[in-house]
């Protein structure tokens, strides 16, 4: 498979002098490999492509694993430091939908807090809701090497920021999940990871950084239009059931419950319409 490593450096490197771009044929998981290289002092920035994962990780340990051709798996390592680090996964999730279906023609949407979904045909039965899962997104940080958790200087430097993707290319085979996967050529045929890779990797670069000067704020109305869950009903993951209601300004769902409408953080749930 023929990688345009090239063009992403020359169009990403303009925007953060120093970063690299490495494509390994095979990696237990991307994310894991930077974040190994990121306690180890390594904290330049890269981007880090895997044509083949055998360890991929998702959100809360799931397992993601990406075989050639299949699947575009990448991860974005960066030092950051935003005054408010809350609704990053969503900027994230914004700017791949953006991407991949600038105009939202195509139907790609984002699950609260880390998913990108698209709406299946009318007469799909693939799913009770319709909804199929095209993409995922795990982010975790690191403090520079020899720094610890309450140093002066870890908080002035900022953290290690590591932005893993993984978004099917080719219609995934799947039985016995609530979301059942789809893939990037159910959408636009013929599309290759290598594609979609010049699609995404550098308007996620500028994405971050500009997220690094603005928070999330200025993001929450355009998470809203592309918001699957919005007006839906769903259970979270302490049992309680409400209406979701789209995302306040700090990335927070907004969730209209029996006791009024509370403001849910990615750290404490997980959602599903009923």
């Amino acid at each position: 498979m023929i990688w345009p490593a090239e063009d992403l450096w020359l169009a990403m490197v303009a925007k953060q002098p120093g970063l690299t771009v490495e494509v390994l044929p095979a990696i237990d998981s991307t994310n894991t490999e930077l974040m190994r290289r990121a306690r180890a002092g390594q904290t330049e920035s890269v981007l880090l492509v895997a044509e083949t994962q055998t360890a991929g990780r998702g959100r809360l340990g799931r397992p993601w694993h990406g075989e050639v051709g299949h699947a575009l798996t990448f991860s974005l390592g960066l030092m950051l430091k935003p005054a408010d680090w809350s609704g990053l996964s969503l900027a994230v999730g914004l700017s791949l939908a953006r991407s991949l279906d600038p105009q939202g023609d195509l139907g790609v949407r984002l699950k609260w807090p880390n998913d990108l979904w698209v709406k299946r045909p009318p007469m799909s039965t693939h799913t009770p809701t319709g909804w199929g899962k095209l993409a995922g997104i795990l982010i975790e940080t690191a403090l520079p090497a020899g720094m610890g958790y309450s140093s002066d200087q870890g908080r002035e430097q900022g953290r290690y920021c590591v932005v893993g993707v993984g978004i099917n290319i080719a219609p995934p085979v799947a039985e016995g999940i609530s979301t059942a996967p789809l893939g990037l050529q159910d959408l636009q045929n013929g599309i290759t990871a290598p594609q979609a890779l010049m699609k995404v990797a550098e308007p996620l670069l500028a994405t971050l950084l500009a997220f690094e000067r603005t928070g999330f704020a200025p993001l929450q109305n355009a998470f809203n239009a592309r918001d699957a869950l919005h007006d839906l009903n769903v259970t979270l993951s302490d049992g309680r059931q409400g209406v979701a209601r789209g995302v306040d300004a700090t990335g927070a769902l907004l969730v209209d419950t029996e006791q009024g409408q509370e403001a849910i953080s990615s750290s404490e749930v997980s959602v599903r319409p009923l």
